[in-house]
């Protein structure tokens, strides 16, 4: 649990830097694993999870709108397009900082 906070705690702070993160080769845990790794690791396992749900909202969009017959967009069809761009921005925000 202490671990995933550090996590949390290092993607935070890495998110506030411009442009990629400087190599850190020689920074390693206490269980020997070199930190930058694990920080990749839990970025990849957040955008995976971050990508289903970017799915079930635009599987979700799609079948309002098909089941749809009028030409004017219901406001909740567009704050969920909203929802899905801002989601769909933060996991390619996420894989450009490395």
């Amino acid at each position: 649990m202490r671990l995933a906070a550090a996590f949390l705690v290092l993607v935070a702070i890495g998110s506030t830097q411009r442009g990629p993160a400087p190599e850190r080769e020689g920074m390693r845990l206490p269980s020997g694993k070199s930190q930058r790794q694990e920080i990749l690791k839990a970025d990849h396992e957040k955008s995976r999870a971050e990508a289903g749900e970017l799915l079930r909202l635009a599987q979700e969009l799609k079948g309002e709108l098909d089941d749809s017959e009028h030409q004017v967009l219901n406001l909740k069809l567009v704050r969920k397009a909203e929802d899905i761009e801002r989601l769909a921005r933060r996991i390619k925000n996420r894989m450009r900082k490395y």
